[in-house]
């Protein structure tokens, strides 16, 4: 085979669970923060602010959580068994937000699906850290099959995680709402977002200096040439992305921050992919040991290569037609 189509879709996987991120963090940090709106206009508006993109978003998960049964079957029975409970959790936590969202709207009292819009919101982030720190720590391994308990997913460092992605998600709803609204409630998140961006800052370092202590692999990366050449990358543009953050903020700039937290997202899932590269499931399970045969990633590469393209393409449309500021007096609802 020509092209290395084990290593290709792990790119297409990668880049699909990173555009979710990116895309419905800050969907997820918006419902963390509803509560802090302080009338219904401003959580009106704060909902508005996501409502004509907000399920499209989820397409990204169906696409990684579906491409890594079809392409890499071994791995997917290997994560669910160890990562069964947080992924189930985020899974009931996003259909019961997806529910408030549309039920909110046509409720006369809004409290009850105001709770639970944030608390789908905030145990979907929590579960989705849950899982990536479970995930960096390593999954036990024997055979084919997976040989750890119930809760060994549950440990100070995937907790740890959890809440780093907690406030990281909160700190990219803080941004858009700053993006997208203007004064009383753009002022707030504007001010939420200097101790959200140090926060996340502060978490990203935590749960780097307890990474390489999760496995040897880590450690022998990132303090040993050539891999501590890849890694020093890392720190230096989010060093460059932290300046332009707090400037952004300093200056009153509505997109700098948000484009700049959506960087410490990215920079930080290149990290991990230094970190775990070229392992599918750490710490001993390779790309091409998981994948499937290359007559299967073939046939659904061409699938891809046809899809990826037109899912992308509707939404940077649907983000174009609704740019621009949120106008209080409208709604999508």
């Amino acid at each position: 085979m020509i092209f290395d189509l084990a290593f290709i879709w792990a790119i297409l996987i990668a880049f699909a669970v990173l555009i979710y991120v990116v895309l419905d963090g800050f969907d997820l940090g918006l419902g963390i923060l509803f509560p802090f709106g302080k009338s219904e206009r401003d959580r009106d508006l704060m909902m508005n602010s996501v409502a004509p993109v907000w399920d499209g978003n989820e397409t990204w998960l169906v696409l990684g959580g579906g491409g890594l049964f079809a392409v890499f079957p071994l791995a997917y029975a290997i994560i669910m068994p160890a990562l069964y409970m947080p992924i189930t959790l985020m899974l009931l936590a996003l259909v019961f937000r997806g529910v408030s969202f549309e039920y909110r709207w046509r409720a006369e009292k809004k409290g009850l699906w105001d709770v639970a819009f944030f608390g789908g919101s905030f145990v979907a982030a929590l579960c989705q850290g849950i899982a990536l720190g479970a995930l960096v720590q390593g999954i036990e391994i024997d055979g084919r099959a997976y040989a750890g308990g119930w809760f060994d997913w549950l440990t100070p460092f995937s907790v740890l995680t959890g809440f780093a992605v907690v406030i990281g998600y909160a700190l990219l709803g803080a941004t858009w709402l700053v993006l997208k609204t203007e004064g009383d409630l753009q002022v707030q998140m504007r001010g939420y977002a200097w101790w959200l961006g140090a926060g996340t800052l502060g978490l990203i370092g935590l749960v780097s200096i307890f990474t390489p202590f999760q496995d040897p692999i880590y450690f022998e990366r990132w303090f040993n040439l050539p891999g501590s050449l890849w890694v020093m990358i890392v720190p230096l543009l989010m060093a460059g992305l932290t300046w332009s953050f707090f400037i952004g903020l300093n200056d009153q700039s509505d997109a700098r921050p948000f484009l700049s937290a959506l960087g410490f997202f990215v920079v930080s899932f290149i990290g991990i992919g230094i970190s775990f590269y070229p392992m599918m499931v750490p710490p001993s399970l390779t790309i091409w040991q998981a994948a499937a045969p290359d007559s299967s990633l073939a046939f659904a590469l061409v699938g891809a290569v046809i899809l990826i393209p037109i899912i992308l393409a509707y939404t940077a449309y649907a983000y174009w037609v609704f740019r621009g500021k949120m106008d209080p007096s409208e709604g999508y609802h």
